[in-house]
């Protein structure tokens, strides 16, 4: 990518980045273009400014020889045009736009008394155009259209020489470009004397007092761009410097990767680079020198929220509430298990946010854009790739009992087409399919353990009757142990995706988010029918089933920033059941006979003793329960970007024995939206301020 000087001149331009879209809109029209389409160019870049609201466009020149240069490329917030007089070259200077872009154009007799009034207003107005642009690249600048498409700085900070620094960081830049088809730029900072950590890219500049943006960008073959910066121990980067580097980078890319390796002792100049950052991801392996050093520097920045002894113009600091986001990654090296990590927790000053498994010792990449990292280290930076980009993909699993045998069809389709699930939340029979998937069962699997419970006995194995039946009926251990066959003792930082489990408290009522400890534990909690099953306890507290409270977590992935949720509400309505009770009736009409019909009123022994049968404690239990789901569901469903409710009208108890049933009604509903789930997975662009998730994507305890 070529940058240069801007044809907009950025001095004269000023005041419209910084003026209120209020203040302008009465005197500009909003234009929109394509993408590859020409914006203006020209004699025409006399005649009017532009303010550009979204998308973004490229300032080209053309060559004698016909080919076109990049000067600049220009985003949200950024003006152009509005010149005095053409001269030199600029005559031939093109502006095209590079994606849908939506701008404000301002005629130049407009521009000119808009000017004067604001000069009027504020003599300072049009002063320090750079401040002005860092400010608004940063989104600390007055509300305007650029903070809905905000430009992300995230620091990379390894704690350990040990990582495999440029893998992480290369396949990171390389999945986020891919993910979000934007501008990536991978900052590198390189020791003076440490020239061979570097190898795919040359030190082309040293960040000392202010930072000039380079005449060119090196696009590498992963499709992002990098730059590598050499530091001297006597002449660390300064806080004027970084502030610099991070307003420049910001106009011109959508995300902004800075990579450093502070492994001895913190550095004063990595707090003012976090400080600077929307995000701050510190990647440890699990040593104990590690935990120590993210200790120091968590508690450095605690300690100084905001950045000491520099103007607000050059540092541009956060409002206590609008801090920078800390999230430590842990790296799992190869062959080593993750519970490494259990023993690391408790001095740890917070959970780790998200693993990076089979991390080795040193960098595996073989040349650049050519890697060989293995499936679950992919999977993970794919993850993290999302979660920068706002493309985190998250599954809500209802609670249904044997109607929650339909998501492990919905869960087929999603395979079989590829569909990459980062997060699953459930609740009860939701929980129960989600944590089986969530440990890496695919969904063949799942139907496997499903169709075990064909038969008229595969039900009595989940039957462990208590005496007397004080609390519940039945205990819960011997759906534990059959989850437990499948899982393990597994915990839920050693899942493959991340999972939430939704379970009720039953002495305050409210709902219980299980991501850490012991799955199987959690699914009990969550399965605990009340008044079938016996409550569970764990730490201390009471629970029962998670389906009372949230019977479709939907706001439990919201809640973590998932940006694409998927429900699938197993959860018939009152209309539904009614036809599914209407067509029983006619069903059992046609084949019922007169003798059939005696003997049932003479003898009515199944309808007395089953207490599974139609009519008897269980179902008027299970349907009570499922009557005051329907309205939570469905409010849970308006929260959701795309609901799949298969075609279940009703359900039995026995019905357990009937898996293959529902796993087809699941299959045939996600099969209709198939297209649905592509479009909503596939969309690149974000429609909404992003928000940063408030809870890790994996914890340990």
């Amino acid at each position: 990518m070529n940058v240069g000087p801007s044809a907009g001149k950025c001095e004269r331009l000023s005041f419209l980045m910084k003026s209120p879209l209020e203040r302008l809109t009465p005197h500009a029209q909003p234009r929109y273009f394509s993408k590859g389409v020409r914006i203006t160019g020209g004699e025409q870049l006399c005649e009017a400014a532009y303010l550009i609201l979204s998308g973004g466009c490229e300032i080209r020149r053309t060559l004698p020889d016909g080919q076109q240069q990049v000067l600049e490329n220009l985003g949200p917030g950024a003006a152009f045009g509005g010149l005095e007089k053409i001269d030199g070259e600029e005559v031939w200077n093109t502006v095209i736009a590079t994606a849908d872009t939506v701008v404000l154009r301002l005629d130049r007799e407009k521009l000119d008394s808009l000017r004067a009034e604001v000069g009027r207003a504020s003599p300072r107005a049009a002063e320090n155009c750079d401040t002005s642009s860092a400010s608004t690249a940063r989104g600390d600048a007055r509300p305007t259209v650029a903070r809905r498409l905000p430009r992300q700085i995230v620091t990379l900070a390894f704690l350990s020489r040990q990582l495999p620094t440029a893998t992480i960081s290369e396949e990171l830049a390389r999945n986020l470009c891919a993910e979000t088809d934007s501008k990536v730029v991978l900052v590198r900072f390189v020791p003076e004397d440490a020239g061979s950590e570097c190898p795919n890219s040359q030190r082309e500049f040293f960040l000392n007092g202010e930072f000039h943006m380079p005449s060119q960008v090196n696009k590498t073959i992963g499709g992002f761009y990098s730059v590598t910066l050499g530091i001297r121990n006597a002449e660390p980067p300064s806080l004027a410097g970084i502030s610099s580097l991070v307003s420049h980078l910001s106009r011109h890319f959508r995300h902004v990767l800075i990579e450093c390796v502070a492994s001895d002792q913190p550095v004063p100049w990595l707090f003012d680079l976090l400080r600077q950052s929307d995000l701050g991801y510190l990647f440890l392996p699990p040593t104990a020198n590690a935990v120590t050093h993210l200790t120091a520097v968590v508690n450095e920045l605690l300690r100084t929220p905001a950045v000491c002894g520099a103007s607000a113009a050059a540092a541009s600091p956060r409002s206590q509430s609008d801090r920078l986001q800390l999230k430590p990654i842990g790296c799992v090296p190869v062959g080593r298990p993750i519970r490494d990590f259990d023993l690391l927790a408790p001095s740890m000053p917070s959970p780790l946010h998200l693993f990076l498994r089979d991390c080795s010792p040193t960098d595996f990449l073989s040349e650049p854009g050519q890697c060989c990292v293995t499936a679950p280290f992919g999977a993970d930076i794919r993850r993290l790739a999302r979660e920068i980009g706002g493309r985190l993909v998250g599954l809500a699993l209802s609670s249904g009992a044997a109607k929650g045998f339909a998501h492990i069809g919905v869960i087929q389709v999603l395979e079989e087409n590829g569909i990459e699930v980062d997060v699953v939340a459930g609740a009860s029979m939701g929980a129960y399919v989600g944590s089986i998937w969530a440990y890496g069962c695919d969904g063949a699997e799942l139907e496997r353990l499903a169709r075990e419970m064909e038969g008229p006995r595969a039900l009595w194995s989940l039957i462990d009757p208590v005496f007397p039946p004080r609390q519940g009926f039945l205990r819960g251990y011997a759906l534990k142990k059959r989850l437990k066959r499948s899982i393990g003792d597994a915990r839920f930082s050693e899942l493959v995706r991340s999972l939430r489990v939704v379970a009720s408290n039953l002495a305050t009522l409210e709902r219980v988010v299980f991501s850490s400890g012991e799955v199987a534990e959690a699914v009990h909690a969550s399965v605990a029918v009340p008044g079938i099953c016996v409550p569970v306890t764990i730490g201390g507290e009471t629970y029962v089933d998670g389906g009372i409270v949230d019977p479709l977590p939907v706001d439990v992935l919201r809640e973590m920033g998932v940006s694409r949720v998927i429900a699938v509400d197993v959860i018939p309505t009152p209309d539904r059941i009614r036809c599914g009770i209407q067509l029983e009736n006619e069903v059992a009409q046609s084949n019922r006979r007169s003798l059939r019909r005696f003997f049932r009123k003479a003898l009515p022994i199944n309808q007395q003793l089953n207490y599974f049968a139609p009519g008897n404690l269980f179902e008027i239990l299970m349907r009570s329960i499922q009557g005051a789901q329907i309205r939570v569901a469905e409010a849970s469903c308006q929260m959701a970007d795309l609901v799949l409710r298969p075609d279940i009208c009703i359900d039995r108890w026995g019905d357990c024995a009937k898996p293959a049933r529902f796993i087809a009604l699941g299959r045939e509903v996600a099969l209709k939206h198939l297209d649905e789930i592509k479009a909503l997975v596939a969309r690149k662009e974000v429609d909404y301020e992003r928000e940063s998730a408030p809870e890790s994507l994996a914890a340990i305890d």
